[in-house]
């Protein structure tokens, strides 16, 4: 009997839901048309994040406890009506990325499994001059809602000082974002410089629970993510839902809810009323576009003062000025040596080989196809000398639980070291390639007493995310 499929007229254009009633939040019981008609319902508050705009398909096929893969390049087969831009990427590759237009767009994302949605900050006419800088206030373990909450009061005032309006939502997770719309006049490359000023003087004005520190074994408190705002980062976009067991959606507020707003108070059955009966928090946004004049003379300052680029994510070519990209703990040699030929070639290599492997890992995963299973690999070890941040590997996994499952099993070998952890000494890293992700866990021993500070083992699991790929 063939599948059961739901046609909806949306836009004036007809829209088929394929397996509608295939159920895609399993606690919650919502299913695929239940996600589906949610977009319809918040049709234009979701374009006003997230239309126009080339958007990254993160496709959750098996629903929200499933594994997603990442597609960048439109699908083949489409309809007609959507659009497509070509977007280049960091490596130099170039894709035709979707660009969402209507509310049938959404519509149709939505059947492909795409249960968020992840634009990225440009508009189509223009893809040099991003319209949007992102502040993404991500939490280390731990951390209350409440600090939360006071650091983006504390973004709000920095802001405001700047000459520019944050627009606030939740992020449908553990955080919150703060989208500031600007002139599309200022480059990637400023825009991101413009963040990193905005972080550092957060955490000047809030040292005790906000930090700008990119390696995470240096962050405590609330991390303001500047480098959401380079080339190629996409972020959840307004009125996004996110894959949560109970269907959390990153909800625009006003900033007088900021004090008191709970994230679990937004999901895909609350919205809907919250957006017929108030509207949308984030409406006026557009009509505020401010410019990076002041932040620019922040960031002279901070120069000035001896406060230069900070590390770029490691897809990216280092940058001039840049300080060495190696984690502290990792930190064998002076700051200098990690310049010039001979360095620069050796991550060009590395940058070189880490594509190779993902281009060939994208390729076996079409059609959103499982990779082969883990084979055994090495650990990384913490090196032969004292690390002044002694930091050990515990787990690589395909998927998070089988991770934390480590971690379990490692805190139960090592109770003492275990008892001594804070939250923000575990580093769960969701590690993402082009077409899928996997979890690596790593702890910061500086807070366990050295005496019983277990040393590194063999990884528990071991998996290799490039097996199969010829590497």
């Amino acid at each position: 009997m063939p599948k059961r499929v739901e046609i909806l007229e949306v836009a004036g254009r007809e829209v088929t839901v394929s397996n509608p009633d295939k159920v895609y939040f399993p606690k919650a019981g919502h299913t695929k048309l239940d996600l589906v008609r949610y977009y319809l319902s918040v049709a234009d508050g979701a374009l006003r994040g997230a239309g126009g705009r080339p958007m990254a398909l993160k496709r959750f096929v098996d629903g929200a406890e499933g594994e997603p893969f990442f597609q960048k390049r439109a699908p083949e087969h489409r309809p007609p009506w959507i659009e497509t831009v070509e977007l280049a990427f960091p490596s130099g590759r170039t894709a035709a990325e979707v660009v969402l237009r209507d509310a049938a767009g959404l519509a149709w994302v939505a059947n492909l499994g795409c249960i968020d949605l992840n634009p990225h900050p440009v508009r189509a006419e223009d893809l040099d001059h991003p319209d949007e800088l992102r502040i993404d206030l991500d939490p280390v373990p731990g951390v209350e809602w409440e600090h939360i909450r006071q650091v983006a009061l504390v973004c709000r005032e920095v802001l405001a000082d700047m000459d520019l309006v944050g627009w606030p939502k939740t992020s449908g997770s553990r955080g919150i974002h703060i989208n500031v719309r600007i002139r599309p006049v200022w480059t990637f490359a400023q825009v991101r410089r413009a963040a990193l000023a905005i972080a550092r003087e957060v955490e000047r004005r809030a040292p005790t629970i906000a930090t700008s520190r990119w390696w995470k074994e240096e962050r405590h408190g609330v991390f303001l993510d500047y480098n959401q705002n380079a080339r190629d980062r996409t972020v959840a976009s307004a009125y996004s839902v996110r894959p949560l067991p109970d269907a959390r959606v990153s909800a625009p507020l006003t900033w007088d809810e900021v004090p008191d707003c709970r994230p679990e108070d937004f999901t895909l059955l609350t919205v809907p009323a919250r957006y017929a009966a108030l509207g949308d928090p984030g409406a006026g946004i557009d009509a505020a576009p401010g410019g990076l004049e002041r932040l620019m003379e922040l960031v002279a300052r901070q120069e000035a003062e001896g406060q230069g680029d900070a590390p770029w994510p490691p897809n990216y070519r280092k940058q001039e000025g840049e300080p060495p990209r190696v984690m502290p703990s990792r930190q064998r040699r002076a700051a200098a040596e990690y310049d010039g030929p001979e360095a620069e070639a050796r991550r060009e290599k590395q940058r070189e080989a880490m594509e190779r492997r993902i281009a060939r890992a994208v390729e076996e995963h079409a059609a959103a196809a499982r990779a082969d299973g883990p084979v055994p690999s090495r650990p990384t070890p913490t090196g032969r000398r004292k690390s002044s941040i002694p930091v050990i590997e515990i787990a690589r996994a395909a998927h998070k639980d089988e991770a934390l499952a480590g971690l379990d099993r490692w805190k139960a070998r090592h109770p003492e070291a275990a008892a001594a952890l804070e939250p923000a000494d575990v580093l769960v890293d969701s590690m993402r390639g082009r077409s899928t992700t996997w979890t690596r866990i790593r702890v910061n021993l500086t807070h366990v007493p050295e005496a019983l500070r277990p040393p590194q083992e063999p990884l528990d699991p071991d998996y290799d995310p490039w097996a199969g790929t010829g590497t």
